[in-house]
C-alpha cells in the first residue's frame, strides 16, 4: 500500500516514493527541505514515508526549490534517469554522485538546454553544426593550442586591440559558438567547487562557465574546457562516470588541457614579440604582471602560468610571484557584481545561439510564448529588447550577472 492515510480537502495526494526521488536527485537533504519550507524534518520524512501529505502550497514550494515540474509529484513511479556524472567530464574535487546541489541543478540544466537545442532545430529544419576539433594526447599540448587558435580565428592583433576584458570575453565565446559548441553559464555553484564543466555529447557538445568568474578568468575557462571537448572527440576523455584514471594520471590530462588553453589563448610569437629578449631569472614585479596580462585580456596568474610554460620564467621565480600575487589578492575586497537586465541575464545563461533558435521557432509558430518564456526562463515581456540585443552583436554591455 503506498499510503497509510486518505488526503484531506487541504492536502493533495502525491507520491511519497517520487517526492524523496525528487528530493534526493536534486542533492537536498531533508532537513534543508524542511528549513525552507519552514516545517519539521519529522513532516518532510512523514511525507516521503507516505504518512502524511503536504499541501498544494507545500507541493508548490517543492516544486519550486528542487526544481522540478508540480507533475511530477504526482507520477506512479520515478523517472528513470541515468547518473548525472554520466553526462558531464570529470572535475577536479567532484566525486560522482557526491555534487552539490547547486552544481547538480546547473548541470540538469545545462542537459535541458542541450536537448531543447536538438528539438528546435530539428522542427526548423536547421543542420546542426559539427564540432570537428580532435586532439590526442600523445600530441604536445603546444601543437593542440594552436590548432584550436587557428579555428576559432582570432587574430593577434584584434586580441591586442580589444578595449575590455568584457570585449574579449564576449569574442572569444562567440567563436566557440562558431565550431559548434553551445556555450552555457550557471551561477550559485562556488568557484572553489567548480570554473568550468563540459558535456561530452556529440552532436553539439556544451561548455559551462561559472558566472562568479572574472571575464577574463572566464576566457581562459572556456578554451580549457574545450580542450577536453577536442580529448573527447579523440576518445582520450571519457565521462566522469567512466573515467578510470589514478588521481596523479589525471592531473596529467588536466595539465594537458592547460597548457593547451594557454597556448591557445597567448601564441608564442605574440609573447614573445610582447616581452623581448627577457631573461628566465629576471623578477616580475605585480604590476609587470598586471600590465603584460592586460594585453591580452587574460589574469595575471594565466600570464604568469604562461611564461613559466615557456621557459621565461623559472619555477622558483613563478612560486615567489605567485605567493606574492595571492597575498595582494586576499587583501582585496570583495568584488562586486555589476548590474545585469533580465535580457542580459538571459542570453548570458544560454548563449545567443540557443536564444536566436527559440526566437526563430516563435516567429515559425512552432512553439508558443509561453514555450519560449519558459525555455529562456524570461518573462514574454522582454522579448523586445532581447531581439534588439541579438541584432546588436556579441559585443557590449559590461556585466554577466
Amino acid at each position: 500500500m503506498l499510503y497509510s492515510t486518505m488526503p484531506s480537502e487541504n492536502t493533495l495526494t502525491v507520491n511519497p516514493r517520487v517526492l524523496q526521488w525528487a528530493r534526493v536527485e536534486s542533492g537536498w537533504p531533508a532537513e534543508r527541505v524542511a528549513k525552507r519550507l519552514q516545517v519539521k524534518v519529522e513532516r518532510v520524512n512523514a511525507w516521503e514515508q507516505g504518512k502524511r501529505q503536504p499541501t498544494l502550497r507545500q507541493v508548490e514550494a517543492l516544486s519550486r526549490f528542487l526544481h522540478r515540474p508540480l507533475s511530477v509529484f504526482f507520477l506512479p513511479k520515478p523517472p528513470e534517469l541515468p547518473p548525472l556524472a554520466a553526462e558531464y567530464r570529470r572535475l577536479p574535487r567532484i566525486r560522482p554522485g557526491h555534487e552539490s546541489p547547486e552544481l547538480r541543478l546547473a548541470v540538469r540544466q545545462m542537459l535541458t538546454r542541450r536537448e531543447n537545442a536538438l528539438s528546435l532545430m530539428a522542427e526548423l529544419g536547421a543542420q546542426v553544426p559539427a564540432f570537428e576539433l580532435i586532439a590526442h594526447l600523445n600530441e604536445t599540448p603546444v601543437e593542440v593550442g594552436a590548432r584550436l587558435r587557428a579555428a576559432l580565428a582570432v587574430p593577434t592583433e584584434d586580441q591586442l586591440g580589444w578595449r575590455t576584458e568584457w570585449e574579449a570575453w564576449r569574442t572569444w565565446r562567440a567563436r566557440v559558438e562558431g565550431i559548434g559548441v553551445l556555450v552555457f553559464q550557471f551561477g550559485k555553484v562556488g568557484l572553489a567547487e567548480v570554473r568550468g564543466l563540459s558535456l561530452l555529447h556529440a552532436p553539439l557538445p556544451a561548455a559551462g562557465i561559472n558566472g562568479k568568474e572574472i571575464p577574463e578568468g572566464k576566457s581562459f575557462t572556456l578554451l580549457h574546457e574545450v580542450v577536453h571537448l577536442m580529448l573527447a572527440a579523440g576518445k582520450e576523455e571519457k565521462s566522469a562516470l567512466l573515467e578510470k584514471r589514478s588521481g596523479a594520471e589525471w592531473q596529467q590530462v588536466e595539465r594537458f588541457a592547460e597548457v593547451a588553453a594557454s597556448n591557445a589563448l597567448i601564441p608564442e610569437k605574440a609573447l614573445t614579440d610582447a616581452i623581448g629578449r627577457r631573461q628566465a631569472d629576471a623578477g616580475w614585479s605585480l604590476d609587470e604582471m598586471r600590465n603584460l596580462a592586460r594585453r591580452f585580456r587574460v589574469t595575471p596568474l594565466a600570464m604568469a602560468t604562461r611564461l613559466r610554460e615557456s621557459g621565461v620564467m623559472t619555477w622558483a621565480r613563478y612560486r615567489s610571484w605567485r605567493e606574492a600575487w595571492e597575498k595582494y589578492v586576499a587583501s582585496l575586497p570583495p568584488r562586486r557584481s555589476g548590474f545585469a537586465t533580465p535580457p542580459d541575464k538571459a542570453m548570458n545563461r544560454s548563449g545567443r545561439p540557443f536564444v536566436q533558435l527559440v526566437l526563430e521557432a516563435l516567429d515559425a509558430n512552432r512553439i508558443t510564448s509561453v514555450d519560449a518564456g519558459r525555455y529562456l526562463d524570461l518573462k514574454f515581456e522582454h522579448f523586445g529588447k532581447l531581439r534588439e540585443m541579438l541584432a546588436q552583436g556579441p559585443i557590449g554591455g559590461s556585466s554577466d550577472e
